[in-house]
């Protein structure tokens, strides 16, 4: 795509800004909206429809409705396929407007929204359409007199909610296998970043999704994210964005139904670069990428850039140097690399990081682009950071990184498992033991070895500790917590002759 192409684009967009729910687009019954600004620029985007329980209701009446009505969950899983496959193409199709609508509603680069939507979107879709009519029950050893079933059926109506820096591709993360394996589900998009998803399920109708099964309930978390999480014919909930909200769905469950729930939630990753690395172009890459992919606003951003003492001069430079090239600014442009944060709030809260940062020891390495304006944030280097320090122990959820030295392996692992978290880490090693030796210590659910890596669609994501729960997002893994196992067990008659 090029840049007049983005423009144009921009210049010809049609926004969806309602709720979608039972296959159409509907205003809330309250008719209350919100506003949806460009955080980039504030320019105001739409006013988007404002779910609260009224609205919840009516979506969850809808997908369950559709569930026990059979179209999708009884379905012939190739039929289920077919659609999914469709909505991959149609995805792909739509990819460029797709990519400049999520850059304007969350003020991500338009680079990354292209490769993002383009590229990951659709292949999510597609990855688990073909896992429709490719997962199976069991059937164990009996004795004569009797047989045994072990089925897996869809668990019913999922609830799944999103965060807002990565909308789509969250959608898609936890869209596509629960409508593989037939559930019916009532998606509530984060409200800073809601624009993707309602254009999704559009394309999703014209795909062939019945209606009912996917419906759309943009809404503040308190109004329309808690009505979900609290209603009592929701069977699961499958949850992405902060420890703290996870925590509140964890206590709706409890109030309400004991749904199941399946969280994704927060880290404070490390990225540990043991004596033996060599500092070179490629590490330093990884290590850029790691902290600052996003403007930083990532779940698994490697922040705690744990370092041996021999090494840790060059580190610093080096990863200063690259630092020095981002561009930082306007996210249509395609030269662009660092975007903004999503709102004036999160600018406020990780602006006080930063000073918290400095006023506790940390040395904040010199400004290394012109003072930025408005919700963008500069990429920020602290050095000289201890495990005691604040920045060391929050996740800020911005461009911060900070640099930790060590004298051993053993207190690289040691600095590293020193947190609530448990998501991700990234280590650098010439030796195969020694990296096996880490990875086997690290109690987190991610450990990319000699490169910066989330993994693919074919591998599990999620965390240990306050990270996430036993559930996992990708791979085959991620329809387990939108199935349930059932045993069926028949008596069977003597035939004898």
């Amino acid at each position: 795509m090029q840049q007049t192409e983005i423009h144009a684009i921009v210049r010809s967009m049609q926004i969806r800004h309602q709720a979608f729910i039972n296959g159409e687009y509907v205003d809330a019954h309250s008719k209350q909206t919100f506003s949806v600004i460009n955080p980039a620029n504030q320019e105001h985007l739409a006013e988007v429809t404002r779910c609260d329980q009224d609205d919840v209701n009516h979506a969850v009446r809808a997908a369950r409705a559709a569930f026990n009505s059979g179209i999708w969950s009884r379905a012939d899983p190739e039929f289920r396929k077919s659609v999914l496959l469709k909505l991959a193409a149609l995805v792909r199709q739509h990819a460029d407007e797709l990519a400049v609508l999520e850059c304007l509603d969350t003020g991500k680069t338009i680079s990354d929204c292209i490769h993002e939507i383009g590229t990951d979107v659709p292949n999510f879709l597609q990855w688990y359409a073909e896992l429709a009519d490719k997962y199976f029950g069991k059937i164990p050893q009996t004795g004569r007199q009797s047989m045994a079933l072990i089925t897996r059926e869809p668990v019913g109506v999922a609830g799944l909610v999103l965060p807002w820096n990565f909308p789509l591709v969250m959608a898609s993360w936890k869209v596509a296998p629960a409508l593989a394996v037939g559930c019916s589900v009532v998606v509530k998009p984060a409200e800073e970043a809601p624009l993707t998803t309602l254009r999704f399920a559009e394309l999703a109708r014209e795909a062939g999704v019945p209606a009912g099964v996917l419906n759309v309930v943009p809404g503040y978390g308190h109004e329309a994210g808690a009505a979900l999480g609290k209603h009592p014919d929701v069977d699961v909930i499958s949850f992405t964005g902060s420890t703290e909200v996870g925590r509140l769905f964890m206590k709706y469950s409890g109030e309400s139904n004991l749904k199941g729930i399946a969280l994704e939630m927060g880290g404070k990753s490390p990225f540990i670069v043991l004596d033996d690395a060599c500092i070179n172009d490629e590490l330093i890459e990884h290590a850029a990428n790691s902290a600052f992919w996003n403007a930083g606003q990532n779940c698994s951003a490697n922040m705690r850039q744990i370092v041996a003492k021999p090494l840790v001069e060059e580190f610093t430079q080096a990863i200063a140097d690259r630092v020095a090239r981002y561009t930082v600014g306007d996210p249509l442009n395609l030269e662009t690399n660092i975007g903004c944060m999503i709102s004036h709030t999160h600018h406020a809260r990780v602006n006080k990081y930063i000073e918290l940062g400095k006023a506790e020891g940390a040395i904040k390495l010199p400004e290394l682009h012109q003072p930025a304006q408005g919700n963008f944030i500069n990429p920020t280097i602290f050095a000289n950071v201890t495990g005691e320090m604040t920045i060391a122990k929050d996740e800020i959820f911005g461009p911060v990184l900070g640099i930790m030295t060590v004298n051993s392996i053993e207190s690289a692992i040691a600095l590293a498992k020193d947190t609530d978290y448990g998501l991700h880490a990234t280590l650098f090693t010439q030796d195969i033991d020694r990296a096996l030796h880490v990875a086997r210590e690290l109690p987190c659910g991610t450990i990319s070895i000699n490169g910066f890596t989330e993994g693919d669609i074919k591998t599990p994501f999620g965390g240990y500790k306050q990270s996430g729960s036993l559930s996992r997002d990708n791979g085959t893994e991620a329809i387990e917590q939108y199935l349930q196992t059932k045993t069926i067990w028949i008596c069977t008659k003597s035939v004898g002759s």
